[in-house]
């Protein structure tokens, strides 16, 4: 007797994220499909009021028996989704896969979160690598925060991550507008109490961002194609030439990762952290700090000097901390790059990066910022 069921066609470690829209404006989770060790978790999603309020934590559930359904509402609050990324055990053992495939429609907002640190665990040789890749479609108008957890390989580990960023064309009439991405990628020495310290066996992760023509375009010039944008990737291997221990060669960090940020919803962001790099005191300028003379005040702070004392706070927390960062306009992205002596140290400037400027709270809510507590 034949099975009446249809067989499964997904594949192990094969992830599909769809978000879509219903009509008339309501963003929905149209699939979530995953296969082990890939494991994917959509809680209730939340609404957003960036108008009224600096972020919502309040879920579908909670208010579709309030005033959501308002026509002053809908102007002012809109639906983000939420997915976690999780593995099966924490982590992925030696020779594990993850495929991803995420997209976005037009004019909606995901967050993407991990749950704990992705943990890599020991490989038998150096030629057994574990891989994640992961490939992401943002349609006009639409926007992806991801900031997971820093990736933790162990010692003689080997690990290999490829994400991709399609960033569907917008230039036309009534296309939505530019899609907006904020991507954290970041990695920690090890398990530092058990005396690891960039001992894996390979280390490999690229971030790529392309331009994709849109189904009009692709009916009328089939010979046109994706467009790189960005590039950015760090490898981390033995080298002839450079036969040193990792340890030797990263300058006592222990840990090292990059934000990439572009569109409209994370301009504000990009600007904050280029005007606060640019502040920062330079080798041979003077401290003003040191030498400023404490006087009492008979007249409540300003605002500019509420920043002021919290920039200077930040700077003096950067020294202990041992972070070293810069930030670049490449193209119309903005790079940051950052390395600390402590994980804990490194997520302490994060936070205080994104949440003094507060656009990432505003337009995704507290959700989004998860990882950095």
């Amino acid at each position: 007797m034949s099975n009446p069921f249809a067989g499964s066609s997904s594949k192990p470690g094969f992830g599909k994220i769809i978000l879509s829209v219903l009509p008339p404006d309501k963003p929905v989770l149209e699939t979530v499909s995953y296969q082990y060790p890939l494991k994917l978790i959509a809680p209730s999603p939340i609404i957003v009021s960036p108008r009224h309020s600096r972020s919502s934590g309040s879920t579908l559930e909670d208010k579709e028996a309030g005033d959501h359904s308002s026509p002053d509402n809908q102007q002012r609050s809109y639906l983000v989704h939420t997915v976690y990324l999780l593995t099966y055990g924490g982590g992925l053992v030696a020779g594990d896969a993850i495929n991803l495939t995420t997209t976005l429609a037009r004019s909606t907002r995901l967050i993407l979160l991990t749950q704990g640190s992705t943990k890599i665990f020991k490989s038998p040789d150096p030629s057994v690598i574990s891989k994640q890749f992961m490939n992401a479609t943002l349609l006009p108008g639409s926007a992806l925060c991801y900031l997971p957890d820093p990736v933790q390989p162990f010692g003689k580990s080997a690990f290999e991550q490829t994400q991709v960023y399609g960033l569907v064309d917008w230039r036309g009439q009534n296309s939505g507008g530019e899609p907006s991405l904020c991507v954290l990628d970041w990695v920690n020495q090890g398990r530092s109490a058990l005396g690891e310290k960039w001992d894996f066996w390979r280390y490999g992760s690229k971030n790529e961002v392309y331009l994709l023509p849109n189904a009009s375009e692709e009916r009328q010039s089939e010979a046109r194609k994706k467009r790189l944008l960005l590039r950015d990737a760090l490898l981390l291997h033995p080298s002839a030439t450079l036969p040193s221990l990792f340890s030797e060669r990263m300058d006592n960090l222990s840990i090292f990762g990059t934000l990439i940020l572009c569109g409209p919803v994370f301009t504000a962001l990009g600007d904050h952290f280029l005007a606060e790099f640019e502040a920062l005191p330079r080798i041979g300028g003077r401290n003003w700090d040191s030498d400023a003379v404490s006087a009492p005040r008979t007249t409540p702070l300003t605002p500019e000097e509420q920043a002021e004392i919290r920039k200077l706070k930040r700077q003096k927390q950067e020294k202990v901390d041992g972070l070293l960062w810069t930030a670049a306009r490449v193209r119309n992205f903005v790079l940051v790059k950052f390395g600390a002596k402590e994980t804990e140290g490194a997520k302490r400037w994060l936070s205080d990066m994104i949440k003094e400027e507060g656009s990432v709270e505003r337009e995704f809510g507290e959700r989004a910022t998860l990882c950095l507590r």
